[in-house]
């Protein structure tokens, strides 16, 4: 290949991720505009910038304000009927994926959890799309990006007045079921209960059984920047799995067998190791649930009967004003 043609394939391989993260851009203002749309009857919506630790990577470390906190969004739902003289329960939010954001694929959840009672605040953590190629590649893959959703939770009981800080709750499924875990594990006091649905547990056994694409996007620079192969305690560290001796909050946890994302087996990795550390918490592994790994989230009938069993898990905790505990109460022609 000659050096022109090497320079030509360069510059349409950049067009093509300037031209990506104008997408993502462009789709994440629209879907912003969206949440009024689909929320705007029963909810406040805002949208607030905060700061979680300095970037994990930087690559001039000596130049002005590389180590500055990272500047991140994230919105904060109330009820329209807020009673400004009470205070309320909290729900933190984070979204899944590996790059992805927090999306109005998930306002039927943030909807049911309004009518509760609930407050809710989702942080659009380090590497989430629609941000930029700078923020994007900031994710700390099990990291930092943890610290962001914590940082998320203390913004709002430093910030909102209405917050009950000894009633807050997290509840995220997939990548946002890992930010459930390594909360409760590295912060377990400040987290009454948790619900991981489907989650990210192990990513050595993930690197695995996943392609070689999806490896790939792991071993980039800007990310872990290494296969699993050649620094497995990288992954480890990474993994909620070998943290689970941490356990001390409540916790259940939800599976099934045809997820075709985070595989049951990676989820009953992680059942195994919180029983062989003698934890109690709750669990259920669902069998060939329609749906696959959105089999909890989506708006079925069947859906909404296992949100409910969530929605009752959490509510012996956290003691929302109005608890739905049955599917004909998350009925979204009701609500």
């Amino acid at each position: 290949m000659s050096e022109d043609l090497r320079m030509i394939l360069e510059e349409l391989r950049q067009m093509r991720e300037s031209l990506m993260h104008m997408f993502l851009a462009l789709d994440k203002r629209i879907d912003d505009v969206l949440w009024y749309n689909m929320l705007g009857d029963v909810a406040r919506i805002f949208k607030f910038r905060m700061v979680g630790p300095p970037p994990s990577k930087v690559q001039k470390p000596n130049a002005p304000g590389a180590r500055n906190p990272v500047i991140f969004w994230s919105y904060v739902f109330l009820p329209k009927d807020l009673d400004k003289s009470q205070k309320y329960p909290l729900i933190v939010l984070p979204h899944g994926g590996v790059h992805a954001n927090m999306s109005t694929a998930s306002a039927n959840i943030v909807r049911e959890l309004l009518a509760q009672g609930y407050l809710v605040v989702a942080p659009e953590y380090r590497g989430s799309t629609g941000y930029g190629k700078a923020f994007y590649e900031l994710i700390d893959y099990g990291g930092l990006e943890i610290e962001d959703t914590h940082a998320a939770r203390n913004w709002m009981v430093e910030n909102c007045r209405y917050v009950d800080p000894n009633r807050i709750g997290i509840v995220g499924w997939s990548h946002g079921g890992l930010h459930a875990l390594m909360n409760i594990f590295f912060y377990p006091d400040d987290y009454k209960v948790a619900y991981a649905g489907v989650p990210v547990s192990d990513l050595i056994m993930r690197m695995g059984y996943k392609g070689q694409n999806y490896r790939d996007l792991f071993i980039a620079n800007y990310h872990v920047g290494v296969d699993v192969c050649d620094n497995v305690e990288e992954y480890r560290r990474r993994s909620p799995v070998h943290y689970v001796d941490r356990l001390k909050t409540p916790l259940l946890i939800h599976t099934t067998t045809n997820d075709e994302d985070v595989n049951y087996l990676e989820v009953l990795n992680l059942i195994n190791a919180l029983k062989a550390a003698g934890k109690e918490f709750e669990y259920k592994i669902f069998k060939e649930a329609p749906g696959g790994h959105s089999f909890n989230r989506i708006d079925t009938l069947f859906a909404r009967e296992v949100r409910a069993e969530v929605y009752s898990f959490l509510a012996k905790y956290l003691h929302p004003k109005r608890p739905l505990t049955s599917a004909d109460e998350l009925n979204p022609f009701e609500l």
